[in-house]
């Protein structure tokens, strides 16, 4: 018995989704490219930025969060926004959990938000078994599939490519850098600082 060409099309994209976030889990702390003539800035620490006049807005980033909270970044405008994709079941996010965990306290109240992208955990309590153990003080929104992940960036901007991978956004919303590796202290501090001094 032969499949029908729309559910043969659906299997592939379903197929795409999961290679393409299989293949870059986890993936190493090596350096990124800027993408054809997409004029980002990419230093020897594997950060990319997008100057100031030419970053886009992320697509819709809205749900609900892995303790059941709706949450939507749209509403967080006005802040710098810390985006964060994780996953309970990957080493280097775990290295990286107790920094994130660290800059989120010492930054509360300062004007950055942060927000975790939980993705491939199909069982929540894992998910929440994590913040708990690397006390996350911020929401995490819950993304099993990678939805978010693949169809909150738009083609040709600095988007969430890996796990774990962190974009932030600038005080209007727009995707203004991003790191393909686990980030420690110095390294996240060196993504935001520079988004809380712009005007």
């Amino acid at each position: 018995m032969s499949l029908s060409r729309a559910p043969r099309r659906t299997l592939f994209a379903v197929g795409v989704l999961t290679a393409a976030l299989v293949l870059s889990a986890c993936g190493g702390d090596g350096g990124t490219t800027g993408g054809g003539g997409t004029n980002f800035v990419t230093n020897k620490g594997g950060i990319s930025t997008a100057p100031k006049g030419q970053r886009a807005a992320p697509g819709k980033l809205a749900g609900e969060t892995v303790d059941g909270k709706p949450l939507d970044v749209a509403d967080l405008k006005g802040k710098v926004v810390v985006l964060n994709a994780w996953g309970s079941w990957c080493g280097p996010c775990r290295a990286e959990a107790p920094h994130f965990a660290k800059v989120a306290a010492d930054l509360k109240g300062k004007g950055v938000e942060f927000v975790g992208l939980n993705t491939r955990d199909f069982n929540k309590q894992q998910a929440l078994t994590f913040e708990e153990d690397y006390k996350v003080p911020y929401p995490s929104l819950y993304d099993p599939d990678g939805k978010l992940i693949l169809f909150g960036f738009p083609k040709g901007t600095l988007s969430l490519q890996g796990i774990p991978s962190t974009v932030v956004l600038d005080k209007e919303g727009r995707i203004a850098a991003r790191a393909l590796l686990a980030l420690d202290e110095k390294k996240l501090r060196s993504m935001i600082d520079p988004l809380l001094q712009e005007k």
